[in-house]
Formats: C-alpha cells, sequence, structure tokens
C-alpha cells in the first residue's frame, strides 16, 4: 500500500462524519427564507406605494434588507443563523450587510477611526474588488462583442 492510500485511510478513519443533508436542508430553508422575507418587503413597498416604478421599489426593498441584515447582525442573531444555516445565510444583501457590520461592531473598541472605519471592509472589501474588477472586463468584453 502507497504511503498515500494509508494516509486516505486513517483520514477515513479519523475523520468526524459531516451532516450533509442536515447542511444542505439548512442552508436551502434559511436561504430561501430569506429571500421570501425580500419579495414580502417588495409586495409591501409596492402595496403602500402603487405609482412607485420597479426600479424604485428594488431600490427600497434593497435598503430594506441590508437595514434588516445589519440589524440582526448587530443584535447577535445573523451569527446564529449563520451557525444553523451554513451557506444559506450568505443571500447576496443580507450577507454583504452582515460582512460589514461584523467586522465594524468587533473593532468599535478599537476607536472609531482606527477600529470601525479601518476595520469595516475587511472581510467585504475583497468582495467589492473582484465585483468590480469582474464588471469592467464584462462591460469591455460586451463593448467589443457587440
Amino acid at each position: 500500500m502507497t504511503d498515500k492510500a494509508e494516509y486516505r485511510e486513517y483520514v477515513k478513519k479519523n475523520a468526524p462524519g459531516s451532516p450533509m443533508f442536515r447542511s444542505v436542508f439548512a442552508a436551502f430553508l434559511v436561504g430561501g427564507i430569506i429571500c421570501c422575507i425580500g419579495e414580502g418587503v417588495s409586495d409591501a413597498i409596492k402595496a403602500i406605494f402603487p405609482d412607485m416604478g420597479e426600479t424604485d421599489i428594488g431600490s427600497w426593498t434593497t435598503v430594506v434588507m441590508i437595514f434588516l441584515g445589519s440589524l440582526l447582525t448587530a443584535v447577535g442573531l445573523y451569527d446564529r443563523l449563520g451557525r444553523f444555516a451554513g451557506g444559506g445565510s450568505m443571500i447576496p444583501i443580507t450577507g454583504f450587510a452582515n460582512s460589514v457590520v461584523s467586522p465594524a461592531l468587533e473593532y468599535n473598541r478599537e476607536g472609531v477611526f482606527f477600529g470601525v472605519c479601518a476595520k469595516m471592509f475587511v472581510i467585504a472589501g475583497p468582495i467589492i474588488v473582484f465585483g468590480v474588477v469582474a464588471g469592467v472586463v464584462a462591460g469591455v468584453i460586451g463593448l467589443f462583442a457587440g
């Protein structure tokens, strides 16, 4: 038996099992609930402001969902939700709000400038950079392709 085969057997025997079905189900359930809440917010805005256009409704829905994600992070519920749901709690809007608010809360004791302002985008910064770069690349490809 080779060293790789022995190592694989050792890992298989000693590694803890992963509750994959439960993890996938929790992620699907929580992600779906977050999306349903977003749709509910959108429907409520449509009902309250019937003359508002779709673009404005989408913008206000985004603002409300960012607020809810930030609020749940601030009171400590979003982290508990993340431990239960895993990737299901990383729905783009609320997950992004969580990735900005969490470091801000964590580094708050270091002061406004050297704590909150300096560390707020520790997690979200690379996401923003790669999102902007991907958008520029896609725009240049679209410019020359069509």
